[in-house]
């Protein structure tokens, strides 16, 4: 149980840290908004795979937009 509440809190962060709303990140990713509602709310478990894939996709588009930045400059 205790895992699945840190998996919600991990997904609101993740989606934060991109800047983008709820239906942003839905439409982004291609995940329907109840879903993403639901996982946001406790209501039902964020598999634990797709956190990871998610988390992955962010990071790697964050590095490389840092990475831009500094070749800008």
């Amino acid at each position: 149980m205790e895992e699945e509440k840190d998996l919600k809190d991990k997904l609101i962060e993740l989606r934060k840290s991109t800047g983008m709303n709820r239906r942003q990140f839905c439409e982004y990713f291609e995940i329907p908004y109840m879903t993403v509602s639901d996982w946001e709310h406790g209501n039902r478990r964020v598999p634990a795979y797709l956190f990871r894939l998610l988390e992955y996709y962010v990071r790697m588009e964050q590095m490389k937009k840092e990475d831009d930045f500094s070749e800008e400059k």
